[in-house]
């Protein structure tokens, strides 16, 4: 049995955003049943030269309408990157959320070897897509919804694994 491009990507890309809006449910009965400045967390990083829990979502719900709108060959919708609350947080994944479930498996199966390139700086990558889906994307989404998880554990958020997995 095969798995198609589409599966492999949107319902885990749902899933991560998902489980991801529940840790910031979390964060946020946290900081108000301790009286904590909301700020605390969402500014919080675990090492100086690391990035913020903002960041974290942020980059995460980056990763995600990018890959699949390489994956579709539309453009990728531009977010400001203004949040400040767990609100404006929350409005972000759901809106990348959102933009994700406006795409079928015909938008996205049969893009395997699809030619991607990503630019960082002066710096292009090339990838084929399942390449970029699965050795790019995937694996950086997830790296950034654990430093997410990470940055809430340490700062004493009642959160475990079944947070970080969700319904799988």
């Amino acid at each position: 049995m095969t798995i198609s491009m589409y599966h492999a990507s949107a319902p885990r890309l749902v899933n991560a955003l998902t489980n991801l809006s529940a840790l910031l449910s979390k964060a946020q009965a946290h900081v108000d049943a301790k009286k904590i400045d909301p700020a605390a967390l969402i500014d919080f990083r675990l090492y100086p030269d690391m990035l913020s829990f903002k960041r974290q979502i942020q980059i995460a719900s980056d990763t995600c309408k990018g890959v699949i709108a390489r994956l579709a060959g539309v453009d990728i919708p531009a977010y400001e990157d203004t949040e400040q609350s767990f609100a404006d947080l929350q409005a972000r994944i759901a809106k990348t959320i959102a933009f994700i479930e406006t795409f079928t498996p015909a938008h996205i199966d049969g893009t395997e070897d699809k030619d991607i390139v990503t630019k960082r700086g002066d710096t292009e990558t090339h990838y084929k897509g399942m390449q970029f889906l699965l050795g790019h994307a995937l694996p950086n989404v997830y790296f950034h919804v654990a430093m997410a998880y990470s940055i809430l554990r340490h700062n004493g958020v009642e959160v475990g694994k079944r947070d970080y997995l969700g319904k799988i």
